[in-house]
């Protein structure tokens, strides 16, 4: 048993007004497989990058473990696995990669291939076995489920459950209910510490709330009465002052010297008594509970005079002389949420092409209903750059939707005037789904919309569903979320 402490750690970035960390300290051990759960931006990648001493701060982080980051820099990913390995750990046995291997359901004959000539989902578990195969090391495991699909997920789910302790970033509920015993939940001014999964936490994340909102609404009343008060005193200084000051009571002159004595007598009670007023308010304001309330989102689906809104016959889909997919047929009818189903490489983005008219090389019949309006989420966002403004007014949608709709994902407005390449992953995610929301549509087609997308607001867009019942269409290895919403299923 080893534990990892931060004791009053501040951190910021230059140029940044608010403080990612300001003076917090917690602990947590080294055998715990623990998730760290938090809004994008909050500062868990930040986290990552202070634990490995990448940044500067203030406080003291003290560890008996050295920490290793996942996914690795790889400098030459054209050379073969296994010279990858020995130059990532030159210290560490073959065998031990080829164990690790194994438990991921992994042949051990990929250690022969060039790492980059294998699939994402391959690359992402053979670096984890390489990082596994280090006894010593205490792995930090920056959102490892990106290009799994949902058999891939399961695995490595099921292979991080068997080690010993970790720290991991993830979004996937499924995912971490299946691996970790302990969470660390990033708030705004607050970091918690608590035993358990991800459903455990969130089930006592959701009473607390309900509590503190409860504990809120009456400290807010507290600060309003007191502010009320406090307004009568200073009215009450101010009526004393004029009084001092020579007006007339009944057209008698006030005798000067007996109305200032006890004018300034009073001015020193009421001055105290607002000094009181102030000090009180402060002391209830600061009481104020951190409460990431989830603000509802809103769909606008279009209504469509004719069934089925789109329909497929017997389509086969080909990628140059690699046949992808064959004989699939089926049909969307307005109110269908419909989940594509399918492996790593199956041809689920190049369906999604083919409904959109941007992929022709497949045979078979698509029918699409006459003056259909399709509302489209594509796969990847890092290529987001310029100013949102221009971004927004680019896709023809309305201004001050699009930019409340990102307020209510906890996109922070400091981010508005930013040139999109330096926003986050998860940042360049949230502005796809809000362009796509602020678009009415008839039908709404989403390539894996949630991914590198936080926890809390993956929870608004399944509300926000399941209370708009739009037509939508998507791909999403998410587990929960299709259960959640799908009542059809397309399997590629």
């Amino acid at each position: 048993m080893s534990l990892i402490k931060i004791e009053n750690l501040t951190f910021s970035y230059y140029g940044y007004v608010k403080p990612v960390f300001e003076n917090v300290s917690f602990s947590f051990d080294t055998n715990w497989k623990t998730g760290l759960i938090g809004r994008n931006g909050i500062g868990k990648s930040t986290l990552f990058k202070l634990l490995l001493k990448q940044e500067v701060y203030q406080g003291k982080i003290s560890s008996s473990v050295d920490f290793v980051k996942f996914p690795p820099d790889i400098r030459n990913p054209s050379q073969l696995v296994i010279a990858l390995y020995q130059e990532l750990l030159p210290d560490e046995a073959d065998w031990k990669l080829c164990r690790e291997l194994n438990l991921l359901h992994l042949d051990e004959n990929l250690i022969y291939r060039a790492f980059d000539t294998l699939s994402k989902g391959e690359q992402t578990k053979i670096l984890l076995a390489m990082l596994f195969t280090k006894d010593d090391g205490f792995l930090l495991i920056d959102e490892p489920t990106n290009h799994l699909d949902l058999e891939g997920r399961q695995v490595v789910s099921d292979y991080l459950k068997s080690k010993k302790g970790f720290l991991l970033i993830s979004h996937d509920r499924n995912f971490l209910d299946g691996c970790i015993n302990h969470v660390i939940a990033l708030n705004r001014n607050s970091i918690d510490v608590q035993s358990g999964n991800f459903t455990s936490w969130y089930d006592n994340k959701t009473l607390k709330d309900r509590f503190e909102l409860g504990q809120n609404e009456k400290l807010q009343k507290d600060i309003k009465r007191l502010k009320d008060a406090a307004r009568q005193s200073q009215m009450w200084s101010d009526k004393i002052e004029t009084t001092k000051n020579g007006m007339k009571v009944s057209g008698v002159k006030p005798d000067k010297g007996r109305i200032g004595h006890r004018s300034a007598k009073m001015m020193k009670k009421s001055k105290n008594l607002e000094h009181r007023q102030h000090k009180a308010i402060e002391e209830k304001q600061r009481l104020l509970k951190d409460i990431d309330a989830k603000e509802s989102l809103l769909l606008h689906p279009l209504a469509h005079h004719k069934n089925p809104l789109l329909s497929v016959r017997d389509v086969a889909a080909y990628y140059g002389d690699v046949q992808l997919f064959s004989h699939l047929s089926f049909e969307i009818n307005q109110g269908d949420i419909a989940a594509i189903y399918g492996g790593n490489g199956s041809g689920k983005s190049t369906l999604i092409k083919i409904l959109l008219g941007l992929h022709h090389d497949y045979t078979g019949e698509l029918h699409l209903a006459s003056g259909l309006k399709i509302s489209y989420i594509p796969q990847a966002a890092s290529d987001l750059t310029g100013r949102l403004n221009e971004y927004i007014h680019q896709h023809n949608v309305d201004d001050t939707l699009c930019k409340t709709i990102l307020s209510k994902l906890d996109f922070s407005k400091a981010l508005f005037d930013m040139d999109m390449q330096h926003y986050s992953d998860g940042q360049k995610k949230k502005v796809l789904l809000a362009v796509s929301l602020s678009k009415p549509a008839h039908v709404f087609i989403w390539d894996e919309p949630l991914n590198y997308i936080d926890v809390i607001s993956r929870i608004q867009i399944e509300e926000m569903i399941k209370a708009a019942t739009p037509t939508l269409i998507f791909v999403e290895h998410d587990k929960r979320f299709a259960d959640e919403l799908a009542n059809k299923i397309i399997q590629v």
